[in-house]
């Protein structure tokens, strides 16, 4: 009788993995919670203000969803991602293309349908971008040398070498700003413009620099765009769907938008990809295989958000006011702002360990993000977020400002 020897132990992928940083802030949380004024919570970047009445009107008027939506969305939902990415992103002439291919009507310069794919909200996007384009164990990610955590686990569900980048270095020395060992394994290359959590702004000089530099290597790029329409200290936040970046030429070049910030809209995970048509095309055959779509009342309401410029302009206002307030209050208390140039945060060290800094404001009732949660760069700085309500900034700002 055959024998059966045991398998080797299974190692879960779970278990390959770092702890979810803001597990790690449950101490301060505590803290901060037994503040008599109660918890200011700045921690996380999550939108507090309504969503707005006319999205929320088209999610109800669709809410009859009987049949399965389709992973490339709506027609209408195409023609307004293909509206936007052209009026609000930059997209511009030489995209390669005349119109959908599937008869959807093209936008400007030729941005069409096959330019664009809606998404589950842009995380799972980040997260699995790696596994969908095919990279694997004997490969590279890279991206922002302090960044969204995301770009890394994407990497590391794949197998794949973590590769963190200063960006601005890379536009000024291109290959000196890669560990050699890794230039060669690179397959693609993350941006975030505006940074999480740094709020940093790359020019149209210093894109143009990046692809320029990628396209030699056949690295694929993949810009993470979701705070371009919340500046404050720039004039503009370029794409790279810009034709001053990309020079005509879309090819290697991806944008991931996401409208939970500007729109209020985290809860509908609503978001979108464009860019190279063939590689769109790619993540489309993929992600029909998988099954992942977009529901269709979160597309009609996509839809009509996209449309909403005067809803995107006032909680513009809203996160300045808020910004402004607590910006002052911060820098009074000893805090030095870096960067914060856009998006929604304020990047700022207080000379000392990001914990040490975490742990002083929860005895102020004020919850923050420790920059280590993004890097090893991040380690004196601490991540403030404009996402709570005028009441508890102002509850912040009265704390700071009295001691």
């Amino acid at each position: 009788m055959a024998q059966h020897r045991p398998s080797a132990p299974r190692e879960p992928l779970a278990a390959r993995l770092p702890a979810f940083p803001w597990d790690s802030l449950a101490e301060a949380k505590r803290a901060a919670s037994a503040h008599s004024g109660g918890l200011v919570d700045l921690s996380v970047g999550t939108p507090v203000d309504p969503t707005p009445e006319r999205v929320q009107q088209a999610l109800r008027e669709a809410s009859d969803a009987h049949g399965y939506p389709t992973t490339v969305g709506t027609a209408a939902l195409r023609d307004a991602l293909v509206d936007f990415v052209v009026r609000r992103r930059g997209a511009g002439a030489g995209a390669g293309s005349d119109g959908g291919s599937d008869g959807g009507s093209a936008g400007a310069a030729g941005i069409g349908h096959e330019h664009v794919l809606p998404t589950v909200g842009s995380k799972e996007l980040v997260a699995h971008l790696p596994f969908q384009l095919g990279i694997g164990a004997d490969g590279a990610v890279a991206f922002p040398h302090v960044a969204y955590p995301t770009y890394d686990m994407g990497a590391r569900f794949v197998g794949a070498r973590s590769v963190p980048v200063d960006m601005e270095r890379l536009a000024a020395e291109g290959d000196a700003a890669i560990p050699a060992e890794d230039l060669g394994r690179i397959g693609l290359l993350w941006l975030n413009s505006p940074g999480n959590p740094t709020g940093e702004v790359l020019d149209v000089s210093q894109l143009r620099s990046i692809v320029s530099w990628a396209r030699e290597r056949g690295i694929i790029i993949a810009s993470d765009e979701c705070y371009a329409l919340l500046p404050w200290d720039v004039e503009e936040v370029p794409s790279i769907l810009d034709p001053r970046v990309h020079g005509g030429d879309l090819t290697g070049l991806l944008c991931v938008y996401s409208l939970s910030k500007q729109s209020n809209l985290a809860g509908y995970r609503a978001a979108f990809v464009a860019g190279d048509p063939e590689l769109v095309g790619e993540l489309t055959a993929i992600r029909k295989q998988a099954g992942m779509m977009l529901p269709t009342p979160v597309q009609v309401a996509m839809t009509a958000a996209l449309a909403d410029d005067d809803a995107v302009r006032a909680q513009h206002g809203v996160y300045r006011a808020r910004r402004t307030a607590l910006r002052e209050a911060v820098e009074g208390f000893g805090g030095e702002i870096h960067g914060s140039r856009a998006g929604l945060y304020l990047w700022t060290t207080f000379g000392e360990d990001s914990m040490a800094s975490v742990h002083e404001l929860a005895k102020l009732g004020i919850l923050t993000a420790p920059g280590m949660f993004y890097g090893e760069a991040g380690e004196r700085f601490v991540r403030i977020a404009l996402t709570a309500s005028d009441e508890r900034i102002s509850a912040a700002v009265e704390r700071l400002t009295r001691r």
